[in-house]
């Protein structure tokens, strides 16, 4: 009976990590020469955002606010906080034939953008006509 639950999806959310809490909203072009993907990330830098390749071919994107200290101090008084700190984690499976050393991330008005150059696609053989004899 275990096996059955654990087997399922609701798996991931038994073991999901603590960060994995929201999913930020995404976007995946395919153009010729390689694959895009955006992602929303409303108020982050380039030091909030984690981008890397996990088991050779999953494009994991975590993300989490630093502490903003100048804003604090003990004559601060909040009164309201309700934007939090944004949080999520995003993971990918790359399609074959990608260039993984070869990926580039960028982080501009509030949009993470991965570029993921793709490999060549592998020559496909011509039909060439044999000619058939009646002995070898």
């Amino acid at each position: 009976m275990a096996d059955l639950f654990l087997g399922s999806p609701f798996r991931r959310l038994l073991y999901a990590r603590p960060y994995a809490s929201a999913t930020a909203a995404m976007d995946w072009v395919e153009t010729p020469t390689s694959h895009i993907i955006k992602i929303n990330v409303p108020g982050l830098g380039k030091d909030d955002v984690k981008v890397q390749v996990e088991d050779g071919n999953v494009l994991s994107v975590r993300a989490a606010a630093r502490e903003n200290g100048k804003e604090e101090n003990e004559e601060t008084v909040w009164h309201v906080a309700e934007r939090g700190k944004p949080e999520f984690a995003r993971e990918v499976v790359l399609p074959e034939h990608v260039k993984v050393e070869q990926i580039r991330a960028g982080v501009e008005n509030g949009v993470l953008t991965v570029i993921v150059p793709k490999e060549p696609a592998p020559a496909r053989p011509r039909t060439r006509p044999i000619a058939v004899s009646s002995k070898l």
